[in-house]
């Protein structure tokens, strides 16, 4: 046998052994990532917490994401519908007073009609719009759904209430009481909506009588770890009510006609 065909076998049995090295490598690293993957808890879909502000403001606070938030009509305390979530926006014997809109069509009767849910009745107020295609929250002050600016009219939803303008420290609250806020001065219960850079949503209700000043300053300290972009008052006083798991706050134990409701 020549010389020269023996010389080549330890250079290709070296090859053959890296390959195989590569290969088990390549293996154990693809099952060291399912394995950690399979073991590494996910971070929760919701997630719920309870804090005290420096003024005193004791703040419920749902975080999800907009895909969770489903607006529903009720006839009942929310604690009573065993569903999770909150209190909505204004209404008034059963008519809703405030937009509530998925997808171009209001949470109670049809487009257009009187407290279907389809106006911010009698007045341009603060919704939050979730446009699902352009993936971004907006507050557009508004009266009517049909004004609402979104990328995809069937693939949004709505909620009116109050402008907290979270982003106005100096015009905020002058903007609130040209919305017709109720009793921004009065010590009572409140509840919000709001949302920050990462597209969370939140949803609060404070069971402490305070202002509506208050109240947004206990949401800025309290609520996103300073990440918050803006947001709505919705219905207050005793309507500010919320159930979340073992939690639950009657408000006075009114009925209340709309909620924002935690899909899962």
């Amino acid at each position: 046998m020549p010389l020269t065909h023996l010389a080549k076998r330890p250079a290709a049995y070296l090859l053959i052994y890296l390959l195989i090295m590569i290969a088990s490598f390549i293996w154990t690293l693809i099952i060291g990532i399912h394995l950690w993957v399979k073991t590494t808890p996910n971070p929760p879909y919701s997630a719920y917490s309870i804090s005290q502000a420096s003024n005193g403001v004791k703040i419920h606070s749902i975080r999800t994401p907009p895909e969770n938030i489903g607006l529903k009509a009720i006839t009942s305390n929310v604690v009573d519908t065993k569903i999770n979530g909150i209190n909505g926006g204004f209404f008034w014997e059963g008519y809703l007073l405030s937009i509530a809109v998925i997808n171009d069509l209001p949470v109670k009767g049809q487009p257009e009609d009187y407290g279907s849910g389809w106006f911010n009745i009698d007045r341009k107020r603060g919704t939050l719009v979730w446009d699902e295609k352009a993936q971004t929250f907006t507050i557009q002050v508004v009266e009517n759904a049909k004004d609402l600016k979104v990328m995809d009219r069937n693939h949004y939803w709505a909620q009116g209430g109050v402008s907290m303008g979270l982003r106005n420290p100096e015009g905020w609250a002058a903007q609130a009481v040209s919305e017709e806020m109720p009793v921004i001065d009065e010590k009572r219960m409140r509840s919000g909506i709001v949302y920050d850079y990462n597209n969370n949503v939140y949803l609060i209700v404070s069971p402490t009588p305070c202002t509506g000043e208050q109240f947004r300053t206990a949401v800025l300290e309290q609520v996103g770890n300073g990440q918050l972009v803006d947001g709505l008052f919705l219905d207050g006083d005793g309507s500010s009510q919320l159930r979340v798991a073992d939690y639950t706050l009657p408000g006075d134990y009114r009925e209340v006609f709309q909620m924002i409701a935690l899909l899962k």
